[in-house]
């Protein structure tokens, strides 16, 4: 929809996959981190590479990007401060004991979560750990942050929060709320039944939502802990989400994006047009932007659900998107950073009148109830029907055959290994018999079902 239309710049600098990309608080700059070991900050403004951040050990898994510094995590259990201008590594901040799976940083405070089952936050002037968070019994992937502030009347709930809370989310099936001042678990969110993959705070509403390989999202009060609603209708794990406009977008692994109502759980709409898993969501002015396994990104209208534009060159799967003005970034692990012009996006064009056609004589098939738009339905009169022809005169009898007396014989269903639907008879010349073995799934699990609709209207119906 809209066409695939061609990148406004490729930077393939990097050696492997990227696997994030972080945008400034300014929008002047963005930062990748890559599978080759280094991080490559770019402007916004042309596109060109500014400066290679190198010194890691091992892959990067992680980024975030601050206006006068960039931080990067990764497998060789470190994190790293850089400065924006020079490229120069200002501060390596040790003490995990395996892969650092993210870096979160706010108010001169480093977050950090790992494979080694901590959370751990940071001094980011000292360089030390000011806390560590243990507690899980698996290991921490994601995590995010709620700032201290004013409760006025509730005392009990300022002493609480006075350093802010820390929400985790692990591979244990649970999700923590952790007081950052002590450092003590305020509370465990349980009722996931798969790892936790992807979380998200509604900070005003003191709400988290929790997305997990059980196909599910779930809402939970920060403050007393308690499980308010689950979101149930994926089919695949919820891999993304986005929170905007008190509306919660989830992308999954059954390879589409849901919308939802944050206060009440009810889905709204739902964005169905991707051939492989969702692994990134980005909101932006009204359209939302997702990216697939299927190497393609993609621009859906917010509103309506209406597919605007697919954007095509990535080699693999997007691992992460940004939008700054007219320009979305795409990030893939194909190793290159993609620009896409998003000025003028179309609305999807209304479908041509034979797929409509088409798209309701399979719904009549599928369903015995008549179609409330035929004419002589619902109030409408029927057309004049034409003359029958004349009765053509019937072919010559074969002799009679007598049938061997018993229970009536049923007919025979279509098995998926025949090569054939007519037992004992020949294929007349024009036809040509095909084993659905030389078929792919989709088209093979497509010919089973059509076979067994027309079967079960035949028996309804009668020869």
């Amino acid at each position: 929809m809209g066409g695939g239309g061609s990148a406004l710049r490729v930077c393939a600098d990097h050696r492997g996959g990227i696997n994030w990309l972080s945008l400034s608080p300014d929008g002047q700059r963005l930062l990748t981190g890559s599978e080759d070991g280094t991080a490559r900050l770019w402007s916004t403004a042309d596109g060109q590479c500014c400066a290679l951040l190198q010194g890691h050990e091992s892959y990067v898994t992680f980024c975030q990007l601050e206006d006068e510094a960039a931080f990067t995590c990764s497998a060789d259990c470190t994190i790293r401060k850089w400065d924006v201008l020079t490229g120069q590594c200002l501060q390596v901040f040790r003490g995990h004991t395996s892969i650092v799976n993210r870096i979160l940083v706010s108010n001169n405070q480093l977050f950090s979560s790992s494979y080694d089952r901590t959370a751990r936050a940071w001094s980011v002037d000292k360089g030390q750990v000011a806390r560590e968070f243990r507690g899980h019994r698996n290991c921490v992937l994601t995590l995010a942050y709620s700032a201290p502030r004013d409760l006025p009347g509730a005392p009990c709930v300022e002493e609480a929060v006075a350093g802010g809370l820390l929400v985790t989310g692990s591979t244990d099936g649970t999700a923590k709320v952790w007081q950052v001042a002590s450092g003590c678990c305020h509370h465990t969110l349980r009722g996931h039944t798969g790892a936790v993959l992807c979380l998200v705070l509604d900070t005003p509403g003191d709400t988290a939502f929790t997305g997990s390989t059980d196909a599910t999202i779930r809402a939970w009060d920060i403050q007393s802990g308690q499980q308010l609603r689950v979101f149930r209708e994926h089919q695949g794990s919820v891999i993304c989400l986005e929170l905007v406009n008190r509306h919660v977008y989830s992308g999954s692994a059954d390879r589409t994006v849901k919308c939802w109502l944050a206060d009440t759980g009810e889905r709204v709409r739902t964005f169905a047009a991707h051939r492989h898993s969702v692994s990134a969501l980005k909101y932006h002015a009204g359209t939302l932007f997702t990216g697939s396994g299927d190497a393609r990104a993609r621009a859906f209208d917010a509103q309506s659900g209406a597919l605007r534009r697919v954007f095509r060159g990535h080699a693999f799967i997007i691992n992460c998107i940004q939008v700054h003005g007219q320009v979305l970034y795409t990030a893939s692990h194909d190793g290159a950073l993609r620009l896409w012009d998003v000025r003028g996006l179309p609305r999807a064009p209304p479908p041509p009148p034979r797929a409509a056609a088409r798209k309701r004589s399979l719904s009549r098939l599928f369903s015995n109830k008549p179609s409330p738009s035929r004419p002589g339905e619902a109030g409408l009169p029927p057309p004049p029907r034409p003359e029958p022809p004349p009765p053509r005169p019937e072919p010559p009898r074969s002799p009679a055959v007598s049938l061997p007396s018993g229970p009536p014989r049923t007919r025979p269903a279509l098995r998926a290994s025949s090569p054939t639907a007519r037992p004992g008879r020949p294929w007349p010349p024009e036809a040509k018999p095909f084993l659905l073995s030389e078929m792919d799934a989709s088209k093979r699990q497509t010919v089973v079902i059509l076979a067994n609709c027309l079967l079960a209207k035949t028996r309804n119906t009668g020869p």
